[in-house]
């Protein structure tokens, strides 16, 4: 399995925008479809995006897509996620996750999980 680390979360208002990071260790990194998953307070753990090991295949949920841009450098063992136009109700724990099989929206696809980054958008 890959080791994954999250960063880059924090607090910011209403309208602003935040570049979130995952960074894997190991050299198969581009061996594995990277999600981005997300929990609110209360709320279950929710898929945001994930693309696939060359990048060519994104795919974002219908409350962030056009906000929200998943991309990935296999050189650095990183993928990103770039929140734009951030809502108080993107406030969540967000969790990259790692899948060595075929992408998908599915929490059991993936076998690798960080640890979380928290963002909090203040109205």
């Amino acid at each position: 399995q890959v080791q994954l680390v999250e960063s880059g979360g924090g607090l910011v208002q209403a309208g602003g925008s935040l570049r979130l990071s995952c960074a894997a260790s190991g050299r198969t990194f581009a061996a594995y479809t990277v999600a981005w998953f997300r929990q609110g307070p209360g709320k279950e753990r929710d898929f945001v995006a994930y693309i696939t090991r060359s990048g060519k295949r994104t795919y974002a949920s219908d409350s962030v897509q056009g906000r929200f841009t998943i991309s990935r450098d296999n050189a650095k063992n990183t993928v990103y996620l770039q929140m734009n136009s951030l809502k108080p109700e993107d406030t969540a724990v967000y969790y990259c996750a790692a899948s060595a099989g075929t992408w998908g929206t599915d929490l059991d696809r993936y076998q690798s999980w960080g640890q979380g980054t928290q963002v909090t958008v203040s109205s």
